[in-house]
């Protein structure tokens, strides 16, 4: 045999390359030949009955099969209610802590809930009504253990703000309230969608810089509304922005009549009584109570004061400290249903919508937020579809009750868990004794002064307003920062929705810069390893010769992206056969890795195409590696596939195996 000649494979390695040609084969059908991809339908109806019944496997309850009642019957109502599992192994000193803190949760919550009743512009007993009909509804429904729900500064603030641009709540107070009601109903029915769609993800992907920026802003909005509370202002702006504020209060400081220095030192007095008792609880746990009960201690004081300066004047509005005045109560929450404006031809209907779906985004990634870091704190977690879903209902239920958007309460559910609840009993509790006060005590709320209101309202303004995440937030990305800049100056010069929008725009539009860039990277394998990865990331990782594998960074390959991608790609394969120096390119393979590919759209699949077709020009074969089932289900029905040959691979060692067998083959 001449040197020349090469010399011929063994007969066992031949065999074995068969076997392996045979195997890689096999697997390549896995890829080729999945079941098809569950249609939107299904995935929609399994989405509501696992945030219905919350449990892993909700389809087992429809099935015909018998099975004992404890497997069938049980489950459900444990899916549907989850307060029962944690009533499983409930008992006398569970109750007890439940009820103890049911008890201070409410000592908290009445004055607080006619505060923010106050803020949103609508009589004190709406927020009473809010703390009884939610909490009771949210109780059987959520999956969380120490949410408390009921009216929150923020969500009252958005409405007034949002909804007395329709209606003025002070001379037409009858309609405002109406539409109020009506809001809810609708954020109600945005909560419910989003729990059925599962949506719930979207709280955390929703620009949380947005969100710190908008509700420091709230929170210095809210400070800036309670001025005309705290100094007894008679004529006031009803906006919250800052320009507007501030040309009202130099217009009552040019005229001192205005002015009534009672209601600022009842205000200023028991708002530095309350932020005392915070502090003092927080440093040493033996006063943690009088944290607990500064505003109930506050809101007696206080009516006591006003009552003993106001008894000799006849009218309300003679009184030198302002009070509430008389209050509906001695009933149930009365019905509602008759005060919604759902008429399609009204021409209230369209901003409501929009109103509601501002309120609704807020309030769910507020509630959702808090009940994450308490279940944290408890050792377990929560499910944020199922806590949207509850939301949801009991804004819908509320609406019908005369109770405007409650959601989680940041303050309401720390005192809930400092005071050593166990279970949701604690809500029901304190709904309860909510009540009871509603029926009885509404009379002795008569004396109580706006001012001292507008005082616990600011107590819980520093905790809307985080400037140390902010500052990381600056630390960390820039961009992110712009967004929560944007947002904090929207609602602190303009106006809620102006600031929001701002900082969803942004938001927005990092996300366009980021898919519009080309998410693509060349990528070798570690030596002496299976494991591939970046090669400007890791130097030491190597490609094979005379092959290109790169990998597509982003889940999504679709018109923003696809062109700048097969640029990339092809302009690498350019360079390469630029730097041969023959005009002849040295790549004779790309291997694209898709496994971070979710989804493709048509954009997508002819950028792939022409890719194809300019590599076949320059004499180069494409290959896919590791598709995801969607993106293989749309390649097949494109007859993608069937253009490149058929060469798709289970991954990028298997198709760089591939092209080994085939050198070996050829031999």
């Amino acid at each position: 045999m001449s040197p020349s000649t090469p010399s011929l494979p063994p007969l066992q390695v031949l065999m074995d390359l068969e076997n392996e040609n045979n195997g890689r084969e096999n697997r390549k059908l896995w890829v080729l030949n999945p079941p098809e991809p569950p249609c939107m339908l299904h995935r929609a109806v399994d989405n509501i009955k696992d945030s219905v019944l919350h449990c892993p496997n909700p389809n087992r309850f429809f099935s015909l099969k018998h099975e004992p009642l404890d497997k069938t019957v049980l489950p459900l109502l444990h899916g549907l209610f989850p307060i029962l599992k944690s009533l499983k192994n409930y008992d006398a000193h569970k109750f007890k802590c439940d009820v103890l803190a049911g008890l201070i949760l409410a000592i908290f919550a009445i004055p607080q809930a006619m505060g923010n009743a106050s803020l949103a512009k609508m009589s004190p007993e709406y927020g009473l009504y809010t703390s009884i009909v939610p909490p009771l509804i949210y109780a059987l429904l959520a999956s969380s253990r120490e949410i408390v729900i009921g009216p929150v500064t923020v969500d009252s603030l958005l409405l007034s703000s949002m909804i007395q641009t329709l209606k003025d709540p002070i001379n037409d107070s009858i309609a405002y309230t109406q539409l109020v009601l009506t809001a809810t109903f609708f954020t109600g029915v945005f909560q419910v969608a989003f729990g059925f769609l599962r949506f719930g993800f979207l709280v955390d992907y929703l620009s949380h810089a947005t969100i710190i920026g908008f509700l420091a802003a709230v929170a210095i909005g809210i400070v800036l509304q309670q001025l005309k509370a705290l100094f007894g202002i008679t004529n006031f702006t009803n906006k919250a922005d800052l320009i507007s504020v501030i040309k009202s209060l130099w217009s009552s400081y040019k005229n001192h009549s205005e002015w009534h220095p009672y209601n600022f030192i009842i205000g200023f007095s028991f708002f530095s009584f309350i932020i005392f008792a915070r502090i003092l609880g927080k440093r040493k746990k033996k006063f943690l109570w009088l944290s607990h009960m500064a505003p109930l201690v506050s809101f007696i004081i206080s009516t006591v004061i006003a009552y003993r300066v106001n008894v000799h004047h006849l009218k309300l509005e003679d009184y030198k400290i302002e009070v509430l005045g008389p209050i509906k109560g001695g009933s149930l929450n009365p019905s509602s249903l008759n005060q919604l404006q759902l008429d399609g031809n009204g021409k209230y209907l369209g901003p409501l919508i929009k109103i509601a779906l501002t309120v609704a985004i807020i309030s769910t990634t507020e509630s959702v937020a808090v009940g994450r870091i308490y279940a944290s704190l408890r050792g377990y977690n929560i499910d944020p579809n199922r806590e949207v879903l509850s939301l949801g209902i009991m804004n819908i239920f509320g609406s019908f009750t005369s109770c405007y958007v409650a959601s989680g309460s940041i303050a309401r559910t720390a005192v809930n868990y400092n005071a050593g609840s166990q279970t949701m009993v604690s809500s029901i509790v304190m709904a309860v004794t909510v009540l009871t006060s509603l029926k009885f005590l509404t009379k002795l709320l008569y004396f109580t002064p706006k001012a001292m209101l507008a005082a616990i309202i600011l107590s819980a303004v520093p905790g809307l307003i985080d400037y140390k995440k902010a500052y990381e937030i600056w630390k960390v990305d820039k961009f992110d920062f712009l967004a929560c800049a944007g947002a904090f100056l929207g609602v602190l010069f303009s106006s809620v929705e102006i600031g929001l929008a701002i900082g969803v725009m942004i938001s927005f539009a990092k996300i366009i810069l980021i898919s519009i860039q080309p998410g693509v990277a060349v990528i070798g394998r570690f030596p002496g390893t299976d494991a591939f990865g970046d090669v400007e990331q890791y130097p030491m990782a190597i490609n094979m010769s005379g092959v290109l594998v790169v990998s597509i960074k982003s889940a999504w390959l679709c018109f923003a992206n696809a062109s700048p991608i097969r640029e990339r790609i092809e302009r690498w394969v350019i360079e390469e056969k630029g730097e041969n120096g023959k005009g002849e390119s040295t790549i004779k393979v790309v291997i694209i890795d898709t496994s971070s590919l979710v989804s493709i759209d048509t954009a997508g699949i002819a950028s792939l195409v022409e890719l194809n077709n300019n590599l076949r020009s320059y004499g180069v074969m494409l290959s896919i590696a590791n598709p995801r089932w969607q993106v293989i289900h749309k390649l097949r029905l494109a007859n993608f596939v069937a253009e490149i040959g058929g060469r798709v691979f289970l991954s990028v060692g298997e198709a760089i195996d591939a092209i080994l067998s085939a050198k070996m083959a050829n031999v």
